[in-house]
């Protein structure tokens, strides 16, 4: 699945948003069993943590990629994360820090539904949110340059690699939808009673500046796909494809890790194996 790898500059206006893989559910049933074998084997190992970064236009199936490629793991060795508007708290601490305490532990997988990457989306889109981060540098909206956005591209660059210097796998996920699948989709929120409380009108007034998302997120993509922390555009309008294209991109890469193995038994405990089933066969 290397080809949906950013590996050199893209262009979200060339880029595909809708391949059919045949069978993808069946292939994404097969696959996510695997992942949630290697999973208890990761924990065993205990040396690597797993981040799977989602970000996406509204409706782009973030939620639902979430509950099918990890519904065969054990619900102790995955931790999912949304993050919405940051709260009264989190504002009093510099942007990153609600992040940094979500990281995954050692052997487990970290699902970020939405990520750091709202801050050089959504506040690009409206700076004034950057107000509210109450930093000293930042006085007014004319103080929210290029080079202060330069600074914060360094600065999430600067996190994922520490990250990764220190065990934590990245794998970032932009699902690639477009325009008319979303209206598509807002509809569908409109139309069925049970999806109504997914809608907010706010998704309209989100959905005008559609283009200027676009180039946002086209440039933080460009700037921070790196080898230890690279990007996948995976195609998302055809959702059972998109499932299986992420959950097949993670499980090839971490195939690789091929230090990633269930530890040995200490050479005592493995040489009285069977007096061990002796005494409890004896009880």
């Amino acid at each position: 699945m290397d080809n949906y790898k950013v590996t050199k500059s893209i262009s979200l206006k060339n880029s595909e948003t809708k391949i059919i893989i045949d069978n993808a559910e069946k292939e994404l049933k097969n696959i996510r069993k695997k992942l949630g074998k290697l999973q208890d084997t990761l924990y065993a190992h205990g040396k690597y943590a797993i981040l799977v970064c989602l970000q996406g236009m509204d409706t782009s199936g973030k939620d639902s990629l979430i509950r099918e490629v990890f519904k065969d793991f054990n619900a102790r060795g995955v931790e999912v994360h949304s993050f919405k508007v940051p709260t009264e708290l989190e504002l009093k601490h510099d942007y990153l820090w609600r992040h940094y305490i979500a990281l995954p532990a050692r052997g487990k997988f970290g699902v970020f539904n939405r990520t750091h990457y709202e801050n050089v989306l959504v506040t690009r889109v409206h700076p004034g949110y950057i107000l509210g981060e109450n930093i000293p540098t930042v006085n007014t909206i004319d103080d929210i340059d290029d080079a202060f956005w330069d600074m914060r591209f360094e600065q999430i660059n600067n996190f994922e690699k520490h990250i990764a210097e220190n065990g934590t796998i990245i794998f970032k996920f932009f699902l690639n939808l477009s325009k008319e699948e979303q209206k598509n989709r807002l509809l569908r929120r409109l139309e069925k009673q049970e999806k109504n409380w997914k809608f907010s009108p706010s998704d309209l007034k989100e959905r005008k500046l559609w283009d200027k998302y676009q180039v946002c997120y086209e440039d933080a993509i460009n700037r921070t796909s790196k080898p230890h922390a690279p990007w996948y555009l995976i195609p998302a309008d055809d959702k059972p494809t998109a499932r299986y294209i992420v959950a097949k991109t993670m499980y090839d890469a971490l195939n690789k890790y091929t230090d990633i193995q269930e530890p040995e038994l200490d050479d005592e405990i493995k040489a009285n194996l069977e007096l061990y089933k002796k005494e409890l066969n004896n009880e």
